[in-house]
């Protein structure tokens, strides 16, 4: 979700910069990219790892991070290049769509108003509600399993490293779809197909796609 359907990126990096100040940590925004893609308290442990602090708890400043987060991306954050374009495409060709994020909740559905595309989505489902976060494929498996279809049959976009570790685990068919400064990062060969934007993904690509996924089921 974040970074893939809204442009939410920047202003988790505000925060980020904003909040780790208070524990005497000066980030730049190079220093916030390192971490793109991790759940928000694994993001904290990253930090407080290198650069320990003692005058908050961890939790606190996680949970300081993901309110100022849920308050700037609700007010402020627009959609990605792509968007929703890529959601009409699937949704006319009768393709139920689900978002698996490591986001919790409510900020999942924050942002799913903020773009009015809620319904678009038979579900969404949150990675802090299964036992494991991505990297972890917990919330893949658990989003497959609620929309009742196999995870091999899944096409799962995907702009961060972790989370395309997660889809890959799950054993989904994954898209990914990085930011410009790490768009030749070696993390998404991962990926069985990368595109620089939502926008490159027409009905062409779905209808490629299409053959070679029923090509690979029938052998």
């Amino acid at each position: 979700m974040d970074g893939l359907l809204v442009d939410s990126e920047p202003h988790w990096r505000e925060v980020e910069i904003e909040v780790f100040r208070t524990v005497g940590l000066e980030m730049t925004e190079e220093m916030c990219k390192w971490t793109t893609g991790m759940p928000t308290d694994a993001v904290v442990r990253y930090w407080h790892e290198r650069h320990p602090w003692n005058n908050r708890s961890l939790d606190e400043v996680n949970e300081e991070i993901i309110q100022k987060a849920f308050e700037r991306i609700g007010l402020y954050a627009g959609p990605m290049p792509g968007v929703p374009a890529i959601l009409d495409l699937f949704r006319e060709r009768g393709v139920p769509m689900a978002v698996a994020s490591a986001s919790p909740m409510h900020l999942i559905e924050k942002v799913l108003d903020r773009l009015n595309i809620r319904s678009y989505f038979t579900l969404w489902h949150s990675a802090t509600l299964e036992k494991r976060n991505k990297p972890w494929p917990d919330v893949y498996l658990g989003t497959a399993r609620q929309l009742g279809v196999e995870p091999e049959w899944c096409l799962a976009f995907e702009d961060s490293g972790n989370g395309l570790k997660s889809a890959s685990a799950a054993g989904m068919i994954t898209v990914a779809v990085p930011a410009d400064y790490e768009y030749d990062d070696p993390k998404f060969d991962l990926a069985a197909y990368k595109i620089p934007s939502l926008k490159t993904f027409d009905a062409s690509a779905l209808d490629n796609l299409e053959v070679q996924v029923s090509t690979a089921g029938s052998n």
